[in-house]
């Protein structure tokens, strides 16, 4: 027996968090039955499960993209306001159903993972596994020492502190500096809110690593499948 939602990450629907959603919302079926119970456990041999009346199988292959996401794309495979999505910056090669791994912001450029690896998924964004994610950021203002040690403390934000961060200040360029900022987490928007509370509201925001895996100079847009090397420190997460 199996969870719901795992399996539905496993058919590559979506993380195992967003599965929730759609259980919650009532989108999902088994063996023909609307099912909104979070603790449903099915037979994958036998019960068949269906999202949106579309019956849904594991994914045969594992597929394993980065992307260097460009601002003005949303972290979604569909998006109610019709705005583009980075699924249709890679739909025209890939044809296997793949779900972003975490989300990026609208006005966010860089690294984002995708794949139909429910595990994969499960590991890179649940918070007990602390996966880095390391953004270059150009703030308005200079951060000080106190700004720094704030990073490192943690940032109240939505009324919850953050956990521990690090702001790097690489270099200053008028009123802008630019930074190096690495956090634990993924909240929403958080590296924006935490600047925004620390006084240097982010004029642009770029994510260069997640754990091991780096953007390096993979161009704006455009995207690679993961190394087996990489592929291999995901699955040992």
């Amino acid at each position: 027996m199996e969870r719901l939602q795992k399996y539905m990450a496993d058919c590559g629907v979506a993380s195992r968090r967003k599965s929730e959603e759609l259980i919650l919302a009532g989108e999902v079926t088994v063996n023909g039955v609307t099912v909104r119970e979070l603790g449903t456990k099915i037979d994958p041999q036998k019960d068949v499960v269906a999202y949106r009346g579309k019956a849904v199988k594991p994914q045969k292959k594992k597929i394993y993209i980065l992307l260097n996401k460009p601002e003005g794309y949303v972290t979604t495979a569909r998006d109610q306001f019709n705005r583009p999505t980075v699924i249709d910056l890679i739909k025209k090669d890939v044809k296997e159903r793949v779900v972003p791994v975490g989300r990026l912001d609208y006005d966010t450029s860089g690294l984002l993972i995708l794949t139909n690896d429910g595990d994969v998924v499960y590991k890179l964004t649940h918070p007990k596994n602390e996966v880095e994610k390391v953004y270059e950021a150009k703030l308005f203002g200079v951060p000080d020492s106190d700004t720094i040690n704030l990073f490192k403390r943690g940032i109240t934000i939505d009324g919850r502190k953050t956990r521990p961060a690090k702001l790097e200040l690489l270099r200053v360029d008028g009123r802008f500096s630019y930074c190096r900022i690495t956090i634990h987490e993924g909240r929403n928007r958080q590296v924006r809110k935490m600047c925004q509370a620390a006084r240097h509201p982010v004029a642009s925001l770029r994510r260069v690593a997640e754990g091991n895996i780096e953007l390096g100079d993979l161009k704006k847009g455009s995207w690679r499948y993961l190394t087996d090397k990489e592929i291999r420190y995901l699955r040992e997460l």
